[in-house]
Order: C-alpha cells, then sequence, then structure tokens
C-alpha cells in the first residue's frame, strides 16, 4: 500500500524549480507593522486554505494544474533584523530571477516589497509600480521609523523616475501624503475611463504589482493588519484583474494578512482565491520577454 501526504505549498504549485515559470516565495517579515501584527503568518494560512478551494476559476475559465509553478516554502528570517531580513528577501528574489521566472511573493508586511523592487531595478529599469492597496504608504517616517510598511511606497519613489507609480483603492492617508501623491498624479480612480487611461500608460511597459489585501472592505475580509471601510469587494477586484491582463507583468506580492484576527478563514480563504486568480492572470500561458535581453538592451 502506498502511502498519501497532504503537501504542504499552495494548490498545485508542485512543479520543480527547474521547470516552473512561476515561483511562489513566502517572506514571513512583519517586524514594521504598527497596529495589529502577525502578518507573518500569513503565507503559511494562504497554503492551508488553498486546499479547500478548487484548481480551476469560473471568472477566468482556466486552470492552476494548467499552469507550472513552484512553491519555495518560507524564507527562515531572523527575528528583530529588519535590514537583515530585507536583505535575504532581495537575495532570495535575485535567485528567481536569474533563472528568468516569474517572482509571486507572499508577505509578511508591507515593508517586503522594498527589496523586491530594488532587486527588480536592475532587471527591469524601465519598472512601473502598481499599487493596490487602502493606505498611500507614503509618509516619510512613522513614529520616528523611515523605514517600515507605512513609508514602503515613499522609499521605492525615490527610486523612480516620475510618472512611475500608479496606486489603486486608496482611502487612507495623512494630508502630506494625499498631497504628495496628488503632484505625482499617482492615485487613479476606480472607474473604467481612469483605469482605461492608465492602462494606456502602462502598454508595453515592465509592471510589478502589488497588493495588500486591505485593500479589501474589511467587512469581507477582516483579517488584515490596519483594516479600512470602505475597500472593493470581491467581484470589483476581479473586475479590476480582468483589465490589467493585457499589461505586462513581470511579478506580483501579496502582503498583510493577518490570519489570527479572522478566526473563522474566511480572509485566508479569500485571499487564497485572489492568489489563484493573480497566478491564472499572469502566469498562465506567460509570455513574458526573457529577463537577461531586457536587462541588456536597457
Amino acid at each position: 500500500m502506498t502511502l498519501s501526504f497532504i503537501e504542504t505549498s499552495f494548490l498545485s504549485a508542485n512543479a520543480s524549480f527547474e521547470k516552473s515559470d512561476g515561483v511562489i516565495l513566502g517572506c514571513p517579515y512583519d517586524g514594521s507593522a504598527s497596529f495589529r501584527p502577525g502578518a507573518r503568518f500569513g503565507p503559511s494560512a494562504i497554503r492551508r486554505a488553498s486546499w479547500g478551494i478548487e484548481t480551476f476559476s469560473p471568472y477566468l475559465q482556466r486552470d492552476l494544474s494548467q499552469c507550472s509553478i513552484h512553491d519555495q516554502g518560507d524564507l527562515e528570517l531572523p527575528l528583530g533584523e529588519k535590514k537583515r531580513s530585507l536583505g535575504l528577501i532581495r537575495k532570495a528574489l535575485g535567485q528567481i530571477l536569474s533563472k528568468e521566472k516569474f517572482p509571486i511573493l507572499l508577505g509578511g508586511d508591507h515593508l517586503i516589497t522594498l527589496p523586491a523592487i530594488e532587486e527588480l531595478l536592475p532587471w527591469y529599469p524601465q519598472l512601473h509600480i502598481l499599487h493596490i492597496d487602502a493606505h498611500t504608504d507614503l509618509r516619510e517616517e512613522y513614529l520616528g521609523e523611515s523605514l517600515c510598511h507605512s513609508t514602503v511606497m515613499r522609499k521605492v519613489v525615490d527610486y523612480l523616475d516620475e510618472g512611475r507609480l500608479f496606486q489603486i483603492g486608496i482611502r487612507s492617508g495623512t494630508e502630506d501624503e494625499f498631497k504628495l501623491a496628488r503632484k505625482m498624479k499617482s492615485i487613479i480612480s476606480y472607474d473604467p475611463a481612469s483605469l482605461n487611461a492608465m492602462i494606456r500608460r502602462l502598454k508595453n511597459k515592465p509592471v510589478y504589482i502589488t497588493l495588500d489585501l486591505d485593500v479589501i472592505d474589511p467587512s469581507l475580509l477582516p483579517g488584515v493588519g490596519t483594516p479600512e471601510p470602505g475597500g472593493l469587494t470581491f467581484q470589483e477586484f476581479l473586475f479590476l484583474l480582468k483589465r490589467l491582463q493585457t499589461l505586462h507583468v513581470i511579478g506580483l506580492d501579496m502582503v498583510e494578512l493577518t490570519p489570527d484576527y479572522d478566526p473563522t478563514q474566511v480572509s485566508s480563504v479569500t485571499a487564497s482565491v485572489m492568489l489563484r486568480e493573480m497566478i491564472l492572470a499572469f502566469c498562465f500561458s506567460r509570455a513574458v520577454k526573457p529577463i537577461q535581453k531586457e536587462r541588456k538592451n536597457a
């Protein structure tokens, strides 16, 4: 008799690293959480919840079994060592990019996006960022700390030319943050005309998507570090995702799930379904330019 064992990876992410198109990397860091910590448990919760959902998406009419995804598991990050942890995330992402794989990062708090952008920019000098979030994350500092999840997009902006940050779902921030966002014209309204204009501007540009799960209304997904009323519904997220499929997306992250604040586990299940849809939207029959070629011609 052959014994069967339940996998601990994300649903159907069972391809070898060598044969995969996309690679899931857990980044369980929440050392900069400012309200409700616990996002370090997000990656494992998303994986566990995925075993309660189907591989098939009725929304996109695609199946995860048709994708070639490898789940590397979670990085072991040293508690309390912020810069060292960020450096390890950057190094792990570099290994994924060096093999021309599509990176799928699971946080962790939103600060994990910073080393991702730092590592991606040498590969994609014309990188554009699509930031889907309830919060602007454009502070100079928060509680005396200049490096945290509340300042991550401000740090990212320092690396980018003007007009390369796009923000969707924003509904919380300081007055100064909104002034800066208006100056940069980074906040995109959630309406068809505005989305179409953004998509035209991003056409043929390399785009990295960073998704903070608090963009979804907390009545539907309460298990996040900093919940904010007035968010997107799941159906609105799907509408947005379908519009983004035409973009040249070169990687993504999903951050800020704090599963312990939702004992129903609905937040983890919803995050798992959202991840399934994002993988199917951007990794299904992937046609991404080779990384080395893009870097060489930059």
